[in-house]
């Protein structure tokens, strides 16, 4: 039995999405566009990932890193939406 050619990369796969054939590249691209993700690489504390990873039980840590980036996010959002109602408040009082 001959084996693929080793030099065939999955750059040059092909996959059928519906009708039409596209890359594993592309495929990946269409992917994360759709999921609203980007991919990076990130440097974090051992001890944050370890806590993380025993939060989600060794799998789904970064769904829980990203979660907490986003409620901090919200709530940068929120304090200072807070801060200028009070500067309206005390300008007006």
């Amino acid at each position: 039995m001959k084996h693929e050619n080793s030099s065939h990369t999955s750059d040059t796969t092909r996959l059928r999405v519906g009708l039409k054939d596209v890359t594993q590249p592309e495929f990946s691209q269409a992917l994360t566009k759709q999921m609203g993700k980007q991919k990076i690489t990130i440097m974090l504390d051992d001890a944050v990932v370890q806590a993380y990873k025993a939060r989600a039980g060794g799998r789904g840590y970064q769904t829980l890193i990203n979660d907490t980036l986003r409620k901090g996010l919200q709530a940068d959002a929120i304090k200072e939406a807070l801060r200028e109602v009070i500067r309206e408040e005390l300008a007006h009082g």
